[in-house]
This record gives structure tokens, sequence and C-alpha cells, in this order.
């Protein structure tokens, strides 16, 4: 269990560390543009919340990975980042776009119940 645990996780920190480099940049390229459909105005005008978006993001990736090398001993790490996470995908889902809540707060939830089944 620990190892589909440690993926999950692991999954969870590569889709945020995906985030940090589509907010930092690729925010106003076709794929940032594609990704968060938006306009090429709005993304020039909003690239600075993108960047400062995608370093928290990376911050949340960096936690994860942190706990993962922690081994056994990282469990309460890991738990705290992925609820961060969570918190985070319901806030973005009731204030920017549902999307988020799949995107974002279910495989961190996937991620913790999976944690809380090995622990």
């Amino acid at each position: 269990m620990t190892l589909i645990t440690d993926l999950g996780v692991a999954l969870v920190a590569l889709l945020h560390l995906y985030f940090l480099v589509l907010e930092m940049f690729y925010w106003e390229k076709p794929l940032g543009l594609r990704t968060f459909a938006i306009k090429p105005e709005f993304a020039k005008a909003t690239r600075s919340l993108a960047a400062n978006q995608g370093l928290y993001n990376g911050f949340l990736a960096a936690g994860l990975i942190w706990g993962l090398s922690l081994g056994g001993s990282g469990t309460q790490i890991k738990i705290f980042f992925l609820i961060c996470i969570i918190i985070a995908g319901v806030f973005g889902a009731l204030t920017a776009s549902r999307k988020i809540l799949y995107v974002q707060a279910l495989p961190a939830a996937i991620a913790l119940i999976l944690l809380g089944m090995g622990t």
C-alpha cells in the first residue's frame, strides 16, 4: 500500500509542478491560453498574478516532495500539504472555476485517503 500511496502523493506533486510551469512560463503562450481558456489581453494583464499563483503551486509540490523524501516519518508533512491543496482547490472551485475541484482537490483528496488507509 505504501508504494501506491507514495505514487498518489507523487502524482499530486507532479500536477502542482505542472501548474507552476503553466502559470509562470506558459500563461501568455498558446498552451496557457488554451488550458485556462483566457484571451491574450487578459493573460497579459494578469501575468504577475499567475506567476505568483504558480510559485505557490511550486511550494505545495515542494512540501509533498519533502514529505516523500522522509519516507514514513514524512506522513504528517504529506497530510498537511495535501489538506492545503484540498482547501485551495475547494476555494478555487468556489471563486474561479469548478474544474479546479476535479483537477486539484480531487487528486489530493484521493492521495489523502490512500495515506490514511496506509497509516
